[in-house]
């Protein structure tokens, strides 16, 4: 496996609330094969050499703020790119709607984590999502949603609407989506789609902001033919992830009108390999009596790392290249005690007050895909309205009752050693193991791991690996 990180997918879909005779009268209108201009292009070999090891004390003004709008490369989403040249002025004022926006996704995280921790059914279990991916899907719903059921959509992403508008929130996920898509140094695609019934007629104006601001492709599909509407909606979702998810929909409920999907993959590199060679059999303590067997790397050399007193808790950050890192998170007293204080104060903190000092560190290779519904989750952090006959998604259509019968998330990640190159050409100068006084780090027990982008200050992808022999 040459990956050192891939990820991605949730999608909603919308049902009619009342079914009024629109099942396939009509045919397939030979538009379902999901269109791909061209994107996607792997990026991974065109190498970010600039970043060096620069030890950033939590202000990574390095990037600056590239928004290099003027060519769409590596969307991957054909439709919008079009678009974009009419709102550069959208993202000037970038501070003034990227940033609420940005620390409601921050919540919207931690109210994410802590629900799908507690949940019955993932106790004593892996859980890995991307927060970023789920917002995404919501806010692009959100687009079409009035009343009572907009005004949940946006509490329960974290959004306050006295201080956001809808406008406000499509031109920072816009601001988002760009940059993340525009990264060079590693393979990152982030985007959204939606697949509708050939029969229905959603409203122009809700595709036509779908596609400028959330880069969302629209496909046609007939529902009522179940197996070749999986099919098409299977294909686009394996040529957008590189095949690393190729059966995500398993079934389809004939009278499905509208399938919403978001879907994010990344696979990166580090920026410093470990070198597989000191790859060893370890042991990984799960709890006070099971152990299991892991592959365990590991490397001397100067880390980023925090210690948080107050929790007692390290926490280590290693980066791949071009402004991603990720967040490994130790807590002395057991995850449980972590679970309980886990919050936005601690994750900011713990970006910010990094700094360098020699470590050995040892974390284990790491290859797990989970898969949640989301519907009672939602439902439970306020917003249960768009999976009821309440639902008012009428800035979708008008002609038909729609609402939202299942969200569905899959994520991925895989943890080896490979970096942006050979291990024997970066020039770091690794410590021989004997040295003694090196304090050691290794993630042995239960941690929680983040994938972050330090330029968008987004979530990509968090959770907490409680046994890494589970896949």
């Amino acid at each position: 496996m040459r990956t050192a990180l891939c990820l991605w997918i949730v999608m909603g879909v919308l049902c009619p609330g009342e079914v009024r005779g629109h099942k396939g009268n009509g045919g397939d209108r030979h538009h379902s094969h999901s269109r791909d201009h061209g994107g996607d292009r792997d990026h991974s070999d065109r190498r970010d050499h600039d970043h060096g090891d620069r030890r950033d004390h939590g202000h990574d003004h390095d990037h600056g703020d590239r928004h290099d709008h003027s060519h769409g490369r590596g969307h991957g989403h054909g439709h919008g790119r079009d678009h974009r040249h009419h709102h550069h002025h959208h993202h000037e004022p970038s501070d003034n709607s990227t940033k609420p926006v940005i620390q409601g996704n921050l919540e919207f995280a931690c109210s994410l984590y802590n629900q799908l921790v507690a949940q019955p059914d993932n106790q004593g279990k892996n859980v890995f999502f991307s927060p970023l991916s789920v917002s995404l899907v919501l806010a692009a719903l959100s687009v079409g949603a009035k009343g009572q059921t907009h005004q949940q959509l946006f509490t329960g992403l974290g959004f306050n609407s006295s201080l956001l508008t809808q406008e406000q929130v499509d031109q920072a996920f816009q601001t988002i989506l760009t940059q993340l898509n525009q990264k060079i140094g590693v393979n990152l695609t982030v985007g959204s789609a939606l697949f509708l019934q050939n029969t229905f007629t959603p409203r122009p104006e809700f595709l036509e902001d779908l596609k400028r601001f959330y880069l969302s492709e629209g496909v046609t599909v007939d529902f009522t033919n179940t197996a070749k509407a999986i099919d098409t909606i299977n294909t686009y979702v394996g040529d957008k992830t590189k095949g690393k998810i190729d059966k995500l929909v398993k079934d389809l409920d004939p009278t499905t009108v509208m399938y919403l999907l978001s879907y994010i993959y990344f696979k990166g590199k580090w920026e410093i390999p470990f070198n597989p060679e000191d790859t060893k059999e370890d042991t990984f303590h799960v709890d006070e009596n099971t152990t299991v067997p892991v592959q365990m790397m590991s490397m001397m050399k100067r880390f980023s790392v925090y210690y948080d007193q107050e929790i007692s808790t390290s926490i280590l950050h290693l980066r791949y290249n071009d402004s991603v890192s990720m967040m490994l998170v130790l807590p002395e007293k057991g995850l449980a005690s972590l679970d309980e204080v886990i919050c936005l104060n601690h994750i900011t903190k713990w970006h910010r007050w990094k700094k360098a000092k020699e470590y050995h560190v040892y974390v284990p290779k790491l290859s797990i895909t989970t898969t949640y519904s989301l519907k009672d989750i939602l439902s439970g952090i306020g917003m249960p309205d768009m999976f009821s006959d309440r639902a008012d998604f009428s800035g979708i259509s008008e002609e038909l009752k729609v609402a939202v019968s299942e969200v569905v998330h899959q994520a991925s990640l895989d943890v080896d050693e490979a970096g942006v190159t050979a291990a024997a050409a970066t020039g770091v100068v690794l410590m021989p193991f004997s040295s003694r006084r090196t304090p050691v780090l290794k993630f042995d027990r239960p941690f929680m791991v983040f994938v972050m982008d330090r330029e968008t200050k987004n979530i990509l992808f968090m959770g907490k690996i409680i046994n890494p022999a589970n896949k």
